[in-house]
């Protein structure tokens, strides 16, 4: 079983940056598409950003020109570097993994944007 541990979320003002780790456990992070999702109160959960195993990458409109993905295969580790944040970034943000028909989650972690 994968296990996915978000961190770096927090309260920052807009126009701040953040970047949010998701590290797993595990052998099959490198072979395996990653993703970071938000849902905020109210909302649905939606894809943030993507990344395939072999580091292709899409975002969502909303964020792009301001958020990065990236993953380094090395430390099994996913990262989202979020700049130029709006009060509308507002969300619990989540970890995603999938391999086939395997997907994992992470437990979350709460970004705050004041105006």
């Amino acid at each position: 079983q994968v296990q996915l541990v978000e961190s770096g979320g927090g309260l920052v003002q807009a126009g701040g940056s953040l970047r949010l780790s998701c590290a797993a456990s595990g052998s099959i992070f490198s072979i395996s598409a990653m993703g970071w999702y938000r849902q905020a109160p109210g909302k649905q959960r939606e894809l943030v950003a993507g990344i395939t195993s072999g580091g292709s990458t899409n975002y969502a409109d909303s964020v792009k020109g301001r958020f990065t993905i990236s993953r380094d295969n090395a430390k099994n580790t996913l990262y989202l570097q979020m700049n130029s944040l709006k009060p509308e970034d507002t969300a619990v943000y989540y970890c995603n993994l999938k391999r086939g028909v395997r997907v994992s989650w992470g437990q979350g972690t709460q970004v705050t944007v004041s105006s």
